[in-house]
């Protein structure tokens, strides 16, 4: 094949296990001959339609086979592919659509809302018209020469500082990625993988299944994650391996089935977005399953660093250390590279890493500095070399002189009885320059004191660490993989 990309996974995969299955959804199995048939199908509907080499495919829909297909049919024709997120509203849609050019939409007919009237010359909508479309579309092997360097998608970044930038990930960029992956976690070719996760995130599309699919396992796909629906699925299906964020597994941890819940079967628990707090670390343990944890960005494919199960617990609260093929480094302000405990941005370089923002020189160039790619993430190692993620660069205030990193006063409240989330953010202060403010969203049926809280963190932190004021709140905003949005929450609760 003259097409080294991901575009040629189905039909590499297909000439190996034809017959296994690579997708379950609503009830239906496709095989891998079904998965590599229906891409090369979608492909040439897509080039009769004018569709052409550099291109740009977006999708926007909940997980769907569709999805994968027009993955694996933009990379047959050398095109980029272009998930969009659900989530959005219909400007912001409009924006990554502009933004990138997009000349075909692949849509679920429940985003036909979110659908901007002729932004796009080729849309189509998934179901009747999209099998209607394959079926009278030809399926003879395309053969479009693809390399690991060209660019396979443009993914935008969700966004937790500003309007999101559509981040380039090469071919090369996501093999590597899943190479990683495999590597550091033992994936084998007869898991079967929960996706409950959205495939427009990075997480759940490249620490997930595509890994699952270059191995050869089988992937079940859902729409939207349901805790008690997740239980059930892991029992009748055998669900071996999950990726979420702690939220998820906190859900499916508090609900009523979960004590009594068959999860045999599961092998690899993998999370991602936010630490795992030593609770929920514990919670899982008492059923005999640990977390493998991650920490990574867009940018990075993602994968950054990796926690394995073994040292979950003796290392809660780390990030890991690299994964096989990524290196990583910490550097100061000024320049020099962080010394042990020493807190410093995280530089990440390695085959996984893009090649920049679409249509952004100088956002690139701010970013991306030779080999190195600046996350904007601080971070400290510890004497093994695990790294353990301070904050973000931007997110830390200073009290007094003091530098403050609020998500370690964060991993304090959360160890608090009565504390479900929390966010922590700097505000002005006459006399300090600024303090903290905690937002906390209480457990169900728990009557959290704001004061008590306080009272609570004093001796387990440093004075100017301890939040000036704690307000309650029902929810905390996030983006949809689970980051928290501190720019809404500040103008939520600061006006």
């Amino acid at each position: 094949m003259r097409n080294q990309g991901i575009g040629s996974w189905p039909a590499r995969r297909a000439r190996k296990t034809p017959h296994r299955t690579a997708l379950v959804h609503g009830g239906h199995r496709h095989s891998y001959a079904d998965l590599h048939e229906r891409s090369t199908r979608l492909a040439h509907a897509l080039r009769t339609a004018g569709i052409r080499r550099g291109d740009r495919i977006a999708y926007l829909g909940p997980n769907h086979p569709s999805f994968l297909e027009t993955l694996f049919a933009a990379g047959l024709l050398g095109a980029l592919f272009v998930p969009l997120n659900t989530r959005l509203a219909l400007p912001e849609i409009a924006h990554q659509l502009d933004d990138c050019g997009a000349r075909a939409l692949i849509h679920a007919p429940g985003c036909a809302p979110l659908v901007p009237s002729g932004a796009v010359p080729v849309t189509v909508r998934t179901g009747e018209e999209y099998e209607s479309w394959l079926a009278g579309a030809d399926r003879t092997p395309i053969d479009e020469p693809v390399g690991l360097d060209d660019t396979c998608l443009i993914m935008y970044t969700s966004g937790t500082t500003g309007r999101p930038k559509g981040a380039m990930l090469t071919h090369g960029n996501l093999t590597w990625n899943a190479y990683n992956v495999l590597v550091d976690t033992d994936l084998l070719a007869d898991d079967v993988a929960l996706v409950s996760a959205p495939l427009f995130h990075t997480g759940g599309l490249n620490m997930l299944t595509l890994p699952v699919l270059l191995k050869g396992g089988a992937c079940l796909l859902t729409e939207s994650f349901d805790p008690a629906g997740a239980l059930e699925l892991i029992a009748r299906e055998r669900i071996s391996y999950m990726f979420g964020v702690p939220t998820m597994y906190d859900l499916m941890a508090r609900q009523d089935g979960w004590a009594d819940a068959d999860l045999r079967s599961l092998r690899i628990l993998n999370c991602g977005g936010a630490p795992v707090p030593r609770p929920l670390i514990d919670t899982y343990l008492r059923r005999g399953l640990s977390f493998q944890q991650g920490y990574g960005m867009t940018e990075a494919g993602p994968g950054v660093l990796f926690l394995d199960a073994e040292h979950t617990a003796g290392k809660a609260g780390s990030a890991g250390v690299p994964h096989f093929f990524t290196d990583v480094l910490l550097t100061t302000a000024d320049g020099r590279e962080a010394g042990l405990g020493e807190v410093g941005e995280v530089l990440v370089s390695g085959p996984n890493v893009g090649p920049g923002y679409w249509g952004l020189p100088e956002a690139t160039g701010l970013a991306f500095h030779g080999e190195w790619f600046r996350s904007g993430d601080a971070a400290r190692a510890d004497a093994d070399g695990y790294l353990t993620i301070a904050d973000r660069i931007k997110d830390m205030y200073i009290s007094g002189g003091e530098n403050v990193y609020p998500a370690e006063v964060e991993e304090a409240l959360l160890a608090l009885p009565g504390v479900a989330e929390c966010a922590v953010y700097g505000v002005p202060d006459p006399k300090w320059g600024e303090v903290g403010r905690a937002v906390v969203v209480p457990a169900a049926g728990a009557a959290v004191d704001p004061d008590a809280l306080l009272a609570a963190l004093a001796g387990v932190l440093a004075k100017y660490k301890l939040p000036r004021t704690v307000l309650l709140a029902d929810e905390l905003p996030r983006t949809a993989s689970g980051k928290i949005l501190k720019h809404r929450l500040r103008a939520r609760h600061d006006g």
